[in-house]
């Protein structure tokens, strides 16, 4: 019985598998049919192109080598943190709003 090659993609999807259940990690996928999922990373990906890559603003001139990309877009993630106004929480930096999260949280009466 000849039996079809598993084809790459297929396999690196099983090892990811594997991994993620020995690290007790449970994946983010969402059903058969949506794409919740892709659709959230495509949105993150175009605003780090429009914001990072197709601008001079986190780096100067043309990317020359991988340590360009790699420093601009640490640049980058830092502003999405630190300095970027997100209207879904309220015009705070994702920072703030963690702040004021856990603050929130000490802030309750723990029931004993």
């Amino acid at each position: 019985m000849l039996r079809r090659p598993i084809e790459s993609a297929q396999y690196t999807s099983i090892r990811f598998t594997e991994h993620l259940q020995l690290e007790g990690i449970q994946p983010s996928i969402g059903a058969v049919g949506d794409a919740y999922d892709n659709s959230l990373m495509e949105s993150i990906i175009g605003l780090f192109k429009t914001e990072a890559i197709r601008t001079d603003v986190f780096h100067e001139g043309p990317f020359r080598k991988l340590a360009d990309v790699e420093f601009a877009t640490a640049g980058w993630v830092d502003w999405w943190n630190h300095q970027r106004l997100h209207s879904s929480i309220g015009d705070l930096t994702p920072i703030e709003y963690e702040q004021l999260h856990y603050a929130a949280l000490e802030a309750e009466p723990h029931l004993i």
